[in-house]
């Protein structure tokens, strides 16, 4: 199971159709961009950066020219017939950020969520949709089918396009918005660049921390072996035979095979080290005949990080009596990061072909112990939990496009990109001893930890999870220019998406286990004497289907008309119709003779209109609407459960869950008031009919586990305002210091309402449904209540001082979030919220030349200065209990990259 997972997979993969690209394009060739081509040092000025944009070229997206008052303008979000934010490799740089999760979140109305998600305008992440390179991406989380965003790095990542306003050409699981990822394009001049970088962070770096032995080759984010799924286990599961019906004494020898000491003992550390990073750039291109370039970019990059946390997690039944379970834990998580990207480009003319290709490898390693109270078991006794695990995440993503063009005004546009995805969690492991704290003459061991694993008086477990998801997609794109002004397009998608997972929970049992021997630490407790000497076997906990397996495919076709139809005022207008079957099926692994089945078949005619006032030289208005959906993700469907790391929460999926179908409207004004200066404001409205939203129930063990199900309807509006200013300074001095230096003033602010729309006979569907009348939706949900990760308030602010001639940046990043919601209570109580707060970081580029005229880039960064806390609570009053509160604690960080 926990075999390494074969990068020669991906120079396996040569061809293959996909969906459309979303690519910011000239009519000739790729619009420009500092990810585009490498400057002759590698470390491009603030206005070469600049430069890299500029140029009166026509900005495209597939199969048609962008068609604003019949200018052309270099611009893409002024450009652009929707509402787009465009990060260029300059932008990216400039926040500093390690992957695209951290520089999206300084975008107008995001917000990013556990690292990785992205919420587009509140809403959560199953309404945003992310492409690389307008290809759809599987995701490596089972739990979600939408990517965590935080394991692509910037490295290679040329420019970021955010799209808040729907056209035909996109998936009609458009939601909130789209994410387009392009990577970096063939280069203009060879160049080789080389980086290395470490950091420290307050609460991690230098810091006691937990961590276990695993394997020896852990540091490079792959398992030697030791974590493979042992040959007697595999054979009972292939088998197809329950565990209950076999053999006890076959169980002992199963139990016997597993890695014990390297996977169970937890060890103290008392100075965690600091983290590290890594990485390699580099390119060349060369003329190809009269009229042709081939080129070959290639980057490849590693980085290893640590973080502990010191948790506080509670949970009630009653907020106002306080918490029932208040648990104080300790987790260390060692991240390692190995990702590249291989591409390949050739221009023939006005003919080109693109190979893409990308490798990413996210694998964290965790420890964690806890201390703590339940009052839901033993009053009065202590509990003390191990976990400790290995987490792979990776993806293989491979793209084939190709940009033709036909004869004068006609062009094709063809594509196809296949993407596997894998996560793999071997030997998962918790145990749980037990302190009742009685007096001695009732209970001998009264004042020691003890497991008897028996599930009353302690416990441990063993989890083998597997996740393979192969995803497919092709598309084409025929456009047809009728003049400078109207244009056309047809174009038709497809995507194919096939999952299986499994999920294998088993737990030791003892009958009779002997007191000294529930004393014995967790390697001792399962040694292979203890085993055999005192008929420890195995129990299964994972249901009848440990097993599943979830496709999606959909078909689209559409159409689009972009006009300027009189003098600045110019539409595109098309439809979409989407054809698309979902399916969740449980195998039956056990021959129970019952498969349990989920499938959503649904057709939708999509619309989307948007409509372009230029009012006058630099100022425009727009307004679009359409309607939009969003699918349950393949994990909500199936009632199986699963263990959040980042939540420390159960999670169980709904079969019962429908579609969300999305009215949106948008209406903006934008100001352009000087090169790359601008002024917008926006304001903005959904309806969704059946929004899928979380909630939570809780037993009286205060056993928590969170699942989904539809309400009825719920309303979203809001309104976000964005400024960039450039000051120069070449007026306030004659300091040669300021003549080439200007201020950075850049920020936006969206405000953003929601509320729950529960009538008197609304219905609902909960994952524990069976028979008989259907609960009232008003069990769940209370009218009025904001959607689920929705914040009132976004701010980001940037304030930075740049140099025009040369690299030197020093900016102030802050960013704050209000409150917002991640569960529904349990039965009605208050609902479990995240206060993220204000973050305040400082990033410093500065390019130096080394000895003998090598130029080179130093970045000094300190994240998190104020040192904000995470805090996930519930609150009633002045009683608040907190399902997870720890410091996050502030980062500094330094790297120097080299090119040559």
């Amino acid at each position: 199971m926990s075999k390494p997972l074969s990068l020669a997979r991906l120079l396996l993969i040569t061809s293959a159709l996909s969906a459309p690209s979303v690519m910011a394009q000239t009519s000739t060739g790729s619009t420009p961009s500092a990810g585009d081509s490498a400057p002759t040092s590698g470390v491009p000025s603030a206005s070469e950066e600049a430069d890299a944009q500029s140029g009166n070229v026509d900005v495209s997206i597939p199969g048609s020219d962008i068609v604003v008052t019949g200018r052309r303008t270099t611009n893409v979000s002024r450009a652009a017939p929707q509402v787009v934010n465009v990060l260029s490799a300059a932008d990216i740089k400039r926040t500093g950020e390690g992957d695209i999760a951290g520089s999206l979140q300084r975008v107008t109305g995001l917000s990013v969520v556990s690292g990785g998600y992205v919420y587009v305008r509140g809403l959560g992440d199953r309404y945003s949709l992310a492409l690389l390179n307008g290809s759809p991406l599987p995701s490596p989380e089972p739990l979600k089918r939408v990517v965590p965003l935080d394991i692509f790095p910037t490295s290679v990542i040329a420019s970021t396009l955010v799209q808040k306003s729907f056209s035909a050409n996109f998936p009609g699981e458009f939601g909130g918005g789209v994410i387009n990822l392009t990577t970096k394009a063939i280069p203009v001049e060879s160049f080789l660049e080389i980086g290395v970088g470490s950091s420290a962070n307050t609460e991690t770096s230098g810091q006691l921390g937990y961590t276990h032995y695993g394997s020896k080759s852990d540091w490079t984010g792959f398992d030697d072996g030791t974590r493979d799924l042992p040959g007697l286990l595999a054979n009972a599961i292939n088998s197809g035979t329950p565990f209950s019906n076999i053999p006890r004494a076959d169980l002992r020898a199963i139990a016997t095979q597993f890695q014990n000491s390297n996977t169970s003992v937890v060890q103290r550390t008392n100075s965690l080290p600091f983290n590290f990073s890594a990485s390699i750039n580099g390119g060349t291109a060369f003329d190809v005949g009269s009229d042709g370039r081939f080129g070959v970019l290639a980057t490849a990059s590693y980085s290893n990080k640590w973080r502990t946390r010191e948790n506080l997690q509670q949970a009630s039944l009653d907020v106002a009596a306080g918490a029932g379970r208040n648990y104080n834990q300790i987790s260390t998580e060692n991240d390692v990061t190995v990702n590249g990207l291989l591409g390949f480009g050739l221009e023939l003319g006005n003919q080109k072909l693109r190979w893409t290709n990308v490798y990413i490898r996210d694998t964290l390693k965790r420890s964690a112990l806890a201390i703590g109270q339940n009052d839901g078991q033993i009053q009065g006794a202590d509990y003390l939990n191990q976990q400790t695990g290995w987490y792979e995440r990776q993806l293989i993503d491979t793209q084939l496009v190709g940009e033709f063009k036909l004869s004068e005004g006609l062009s094709l546009d063809v594509r196809g990109g296949y993407a596997n995805s894998q996560r793999e969690a071997p030997y998962e492991r918790e145990f749980e001893y037990v302190r009742t704290n009685r007096d001695l003459a009732v209970d001998p061991v009264g004042d020691r930890f003890v497991n008897a694993l028996n599930r009353q008086r302690g416990d441990a477990s063993i989890t083998f999870s597997d996740l393979n998801e192969n995803l497919w997609s092709a598309g084409w794109d025929l456009s047809y220019k009728f003049s400078r002004d109207v244009s056309a397009t047809v174009g038709y998608a497809f995507s194919d998406t096939k999952r299986r997972s499994s999920r294998y929970e088993l737990h030791f049992d003892a009958t009779n286990l002997p007191v000294p021997v529930q004393q014995l630490r967790p390697d001792y407790l399962l040694s292979d004497a203890s085993i055999q000497l005192f008929d420890i076997s195995l129990l299964e906990f994972s249901g009848n289907y440990p097993v599943y397996d979830a496709a999606l495919r959909t078909h689209a076709g559409y159409a689009q008309v972009k006009a300027s139809v009189l003098p600045g005022l110019s539409f595109d207008a098309g439809v979409r119709y989407e054809k698309g079957r979902q399916s969740v099926t449980g195998v039956d692994v056990y021959s129970t003779g019952v498969t349990p089945f989920n499938q959503i078949r649904k057709d939708y005619w999509l619309p989307a209109v948007t409509v372009t006032l230029e009012a006058a030289k630099d100022l425009q208005f727009r307004v679009s609407g359409s309607k939009t959906i969003a699918r349950p993700q393949f994990r909500e469907l199936i009632a199986q459960p699963y263990l959040d790391t980042e939540s420390n929460r159960f999670f169980r999926g709904n079969p019962f869950l429908q579609d969300s179908e999305l009215w949106n409207g948008d209406i903006r004004a934008e100001w352009y008031i000087g090169r790359e200066e601008r002024l917008t404001a926006a304001a903005f409205y959904k309806k969704i009919k059946n929004p899928i939203e979380t909630f939570t129930t809780i037993t009286d063990t205060y056993a928590v586990t969170t699942s989904f199900a539809n309400a009825p309807e719920a309303q979203l509006y809001g309104a976000e305002f964005e400024a960039q200013k450039y000051l120069p300074l070449d007026g306030w001095s004659n300091s040669p210091f300021f003549q080439t230096r200007r201020i950075v003033l850049i920020g936006n602010y969206t405000y953003t309402q929601s509320k729950l729309k529960v009538s008197e006979g609304d219905t609902t569907i909960p994952y524990s449904y069976t028979t008989g009348p259907l609960p009232a939706a008003s069990d769940y949900f209370q009218d009025g209540a904001p959607l689920t990760g929705q914040s009132d308030h976004l701010v980001n602010f940037q304030i930075g001082l740049e140099d025009t001639d040369r690299l030197s940046q020093q900016t102030l990043l802050l960013t704050y979030a209000s409150p917002r919601v991640t569960s529904r209570g349990p039965n009605l109580q208050p609902d479990i919220k995240e206060k993220p707060g204000l973050t305040l970081d400082f990033v410093a580029r500065q390019g130096v030349t080394l000895p003998g005229g090598v130029k080179s880039e130093f970045k000094f960064e300190a994240r998190n200065i104020t040192g904000r806390k995470f805090q996930e609570f519930q609150q009633l009053g002045g009683n608040k209990v907190f399902y997870n509160r720890y410091k996050i604690g502030t980062t500094i960080a330094a790297s120097l990259t080299v090119a040559f």
